[in-house]
């Protein structure tokens, strides 16, 4: 009997990350989630064994090498093999060029492009001798193109794209299929709500990206043929101008 695949998301927030698990857990992946406070990973936990899925906490710095390299060993020796790795550390700040501090400067750069090549590193060092695989780095619209107040957190965003631009050149042809995923507009998350009220009470019902159809898309992603793989996806809302391109 085969053993189930393993899937790892590092970032699993109470929003997309959490969205991701469950859709890795519905389709039979024995899943580990890892965020820096293991503690608020306890209601995801619940809701996945609760509908019957397999699921592993752990507390985990991104930004900190030895936390990450340990995440992959604990996993790769307590767990499973992994097939699936998503990084999703965010690390989306507004401040004025001027009134950005170095340490807040840095900061952004650490979540949103330094623990992407911890996490794509020693995701490559399990996956990669094996030949198969998928490596999924969250992106944003930042990614693209810097706004402003956004300085930091473009230039992390901007960089780990270059960062899964030259994984995927690197990995592709040993069988890892290496994706960045374009988050083209804002999810619908209580955090949006609050601080976007406006923006939330023009939009329809579904004028928000949802979290489960974003899961939806990782998931198709991975599922795809090696003959024909996507390397950038961007996903936004029907009603969200067309900012990527």
């Amino acid at each position: 009997m085969k053993t189930p695949d393993v899937a790892l998301v590092v970032g699993a927030g109470d929003s997309l990350g959490s969205a991701l698990a469950r859709r890795f857990a519905s389709e039979g992946l024995k899943v580990c989630v890892a965020r820096r406070n293991a503690d608020k990973l306890a209601p995801l936990v619940d809701a996945v064994r609760a509908a019957g899925g397999t699921i592993h906490p752990f507390g985990c710095d991104a930004r900190r090498e030895e936390q990450v390299v340990e995440l992959f060993a604990r996993i790769e020796r307590d767990v499973g093999a992994l097939e699936i790795v998503v990084f999703n550390v965010g690390g989306n700040i507004y401040f004025k060029l001027v009134e950005t501090t170095a340490q807040k400067y840095f900061k952004a750069w650490e979540m949103a492009c330094f623990a992407g090549f911890l996490t794509a590193r020693e995701a490559m060092k399990h996956m990669a001798p094996r030949g198969r695989g998928t490596l999924f780095f969250t992106g944003a619209t930042a990614g693209l193109r810097g706004a402003e107040g956004y300085a930091a957190f473009a230039t992390g965003k901007f960089g780990l794209r270059a960062l899964a631009q030259s994984t995927a050149r690197e990995f592709g042809k040993q069988g890892i299929h290496v994706a960045h995923v374009v988050i083209d507009g804002p999810i619908d998350t209580p955090f949006v709500r609050e601080r976007f009220p406006d923006l939330v009470k023009e939009r329809p019902a579904d004028g928000l990206l949802q979290p489960d159809d974003i899961a939806d898309t990782y998931w198709a992603i991975h599922r795809q043929k090696r003959s024909a793989w996507t390397f950038e996806a961007d996903v936004r809302p029907w009603v969200e101008p067309l900012t990527t391109f």
